[in-house]
């Protein structure tokens, strides 16, 4: 009876999914990009990380009529298909053609500038060529060179897309988690990713999390920090031991239209969110999360200062009066003392702190210490 109801349950899921295989050329899959037809969201784009190398390699390998994984795309309501898997096979093919927009990249790639083909292995003469120096015969063979692309329908399953999305794209080792959540989780509703990425442009926020390292900024950390905040101040209990899948879970329970058991109102959360950055920032500003040295707050980043300081500032942020001096003055104060703290030091350095007792452990310190602040 078990091995009956498994089989039906798997083929209950299957029929949620309805695919299709096509056999396009580069050249199809560039043209429909340019009309708009083939989608590239601009969160993922910003993932394509490929060198100049790698892509030459792989331009290389088309003339050589090599094999080309396939890539995967969704099918929207209204025909069109956004790209999920196959960014930087196909970005270095838009990047020969001239029609990649790479900003994020340093130097930036704009539309115009044409990949100059280096460190190809096999067929050295093509190193220092671009496509408008290559024969006749092999442009014609780049554009004609297929690639089988898999077909996610629509009417498919929205949860299946998404899983489907992030199994594809899991193990990137040039992706951080963050910027795979930002892109896999429209697969099921871009509305609360959305709103974690128009958080995080906020101006004191920003300031606050200035000192986080350009490597962080460029890997969305800035983003996965309005994250934590979100599921540290509503989620916090159900934290086991693993960040980065208390946030993926946190965020798909906000997302998952069918999940009754997270209400999410982005109107307060907003609200909540905006006063407690902006009394962080007319505090200690961005030394907000530094940690405390021998000549007073020290110009890094600390997360589980971020973690505690924001959470523990929620128990009293709605007696906070942002426009007093008195109160963001004495505010300034607890801060420092709580810096100072040797507990709290404790809780905030060195190995294993990455668990629900040290996280709980210097939330509540900082509640304790806000206790005294005199409003």
């Amino acid at each position: 009876m078990e091995n009956e109801d498994l089989i039906l349950s798997l083929e209950h899921n299957v029929e949620k999914v309805h695919t299709q295989s096509l056999d396009l050329s580069f050249n199809e899959l560039l043209d429909m990009h340019s009309n708009g037809e083939l989608d590239i969201n601009p969160d993922y784009q910003r993932l394509f990380r490929w060198t100049l190398g790698a892509q030459s390699r792989f331009i290389e390998s088309l003339l050589l009529e090599m094999p080309v994984p396939p890539i995967y795309v969704v099918e929207a309501e209204d025909g069109r298909y956004q790209l999920i898997d196959g960014l930087q096979r196909f970005s270095s093919y838009l990047h020969l053609r001239g029609c990649l927009e790479a900003d994020h990249l340093s130097p930036p790639i704009k539309k115009g500038d044409f990949l100059k083909l280096q460190e190809c292995d096999i067929v050295e003469q093509l190193n220092e060529l671009k496509y408008d120096d290559l024969p006749t015969s092999l442009k014609i063979r780049l554009k004609r060179a297929f690639v089988r692309v898999e077909v996610v329908r629509k009417g498919s399953d929205n949860k299946f897309r998404y899983h489907m999305f992030k199994r594809l794209n899991t193990g990137g080792e040039e992706l951080t988690q963050q910027q795979l959540r930002n892109c896999t989780i429209r697969m099921l509703d871009p509305t609360f990713i959305d709103f974690v990425i128009s958080r995080s442009k906020n101006t004191d926020y920003k300031n606050c999390i200035k000192n986080i390292s350009q490597q962080q900024q460029l890997g969305s950390f800035d983003q996965e920090l309005v994250l934590r905040y979100f599921a540290l101040k509503n989620y916090r209990d159900k934290f086991v031991h693993d960040v980065a899948d208390f946030l993926t879970e946190y965020m798909e329970k906000v997302t998952d239209p069918e999940n009754k058991d997270i209400t999410f109102d982005y109107a307060e959360e907003e609200i909540t969110f905006n006063k407690v950055f902006s009394i962080l920032n007319k505090s200690l500003g961005e030394k907000s999360f530094g940690r405390k040295g021998n000549n007073g707050i020290q110009s890094n980043f600390s997360v589980y200062h971020f973690e505690a300081i924001c959470t523990g500032i929620i128990s009293r942020i709605d007696e906070i009066d942002e426009g007093n001096p008195d109160h963001i003055a004495g505010l300034k104060d607890i801060l420092n003392e709580i810096k100072e703290d040797d507990t709290f030091k404790s809780a905030t350095t060195g190995g294993g702190k990455n668990s629900p007792g040290p996280l709980r452990t210097r939330i509540e310190i900082v509640i304790n210490h806000l206790k005294r602040l005199e409003l």
